[in-house]
């Protein structure tokens, strides 16, 4: 093992990560045979096979995911050291790997101009993606930290709420319900009405609220996107109930309405979270603190 170099590794998680030697040899810009030769006598160190060719996918075996984990360790206190050092001469440089669901779209990226603008040296790298697939990535602690409303209950983790997430529903502005005020479930309950997919933590909280309330609704769509809702209820296809962020950038005369109904806003938190062991960067324990202190702020400004 002492023939195993820090640049051998570095290629290995390249081509784990993109599951190609060639897109590894781009990012890193090698040509491919240099990246085949570090992956040979990476193998010849370690002594087994680290990855297998199934059809035209590549695989790792139990040897290269092991491998796999001490890269990231290697990796994660590489930048720790990085952050750490910089800390001392009093700057606040390193990395920022931020992991969100796609409804937090609407106003994380608001969040991070500031941020970026105080500390100029951290570079962020931010994920857009679904509850399921978010959780995930908690799960294998791919990321620093992780925005989502509705946490997972099977993991260990940390977590703080930060910034209020009311569920509205949405109509189009010229809804015969548009301009009436206190509206029953049950009549909501008549409109067709538009689903977010399964898993999404939007279907989770209206799903909890209507078996609370005792209400069906009358699904006739599921879509995977707020975006696509957004274009389907403008389509009058339906209505919804979406996080009131989807509206950031509508306006008071944009194409959609919130209703009045009963029992909404449905009174959710977005949180910020993550591993329950584990030891924040200093980069991470900052963006931390300054979401606690500052995000309800900055994103009610929108």
């Amino acid at each position: 093992m002492n023939r195993v170099t820090l640049h051998q590794l570095q290629v290995f998680e390249a081509i784990a990560r993109s599951g190609s030697f060639t897109r590894a040899a781009e990012e890193l810009f090698l040509t491919q045979p240099t990246v085949s030769q570090q992956i040979k006598q990476l193998t010849k160190a370690i002594g087994m096979p680290l990855f297998e060719l199934v059809g035209k996918r590549l695989y790792l075996t139990d040897a290269g995911k092991e491998v796999l984990k001490v890269c990231r360790d290697i990796s994660e206190k590489l930048s720790e050291m990085e952050m750490t050092l910089a800390d001392l001469k009093g700057l606040k440089q390193g990395n920022l790997r931020l992991a969100v669901t796609t409804t937090a779209k609407y106003f994380v990226p608001r969040l991070l101009g500031p941020f970026r603008q105080r500390y100029p040296g951290i570079k962020i790298f931010l994920k857009v993606t679904n509850r399921r697939r978010l959780i995930d990535r908690l799960a294998e602690n791919l990321d620093d930290l992780y925005i989502l409303g509705q946490p997972p209950a099977h993991l260990d983790i940390s977590l703080c709420p930060f910034l209020e997430n009311p569920l509205v529903v949405i109509a189009p502005h010229n809804h015969p319900l548009a301009k009436e005020k206190n509206i029953s479930l049950q009549r909501l309950g008549e409109e067709p009405f538009i689903m977010r997919e399964a898993g999404s933590g939007t279907r989770m909280a209206v799903e909890s609220f209507c078996a609370k309330n005792g209400v069906s609704l009358n699904v006739e769509m599921e879509i995977g996107s707020n975006e696509a809702i957004k274009q389907a209820i403008v389509g009058g296809l339906g209505v919804s109930v979406l996080s009131r962020y989807v509206l950031a950038l509508e306006g008071i005369n944009g194409p959609l309405r919130i209703l009045d109904v009963e029992g909404f806003p449905i009174p959710l938190r977005w949180y910020i979270l993550y591993p329950g062991s584990k030891q924040l960067s200093i980069v991470a324990q900052t963006f931390l603190e300054y979401l606690l202190d500052e995000g309800p702020r900055i994103a009610d400004q929108a």
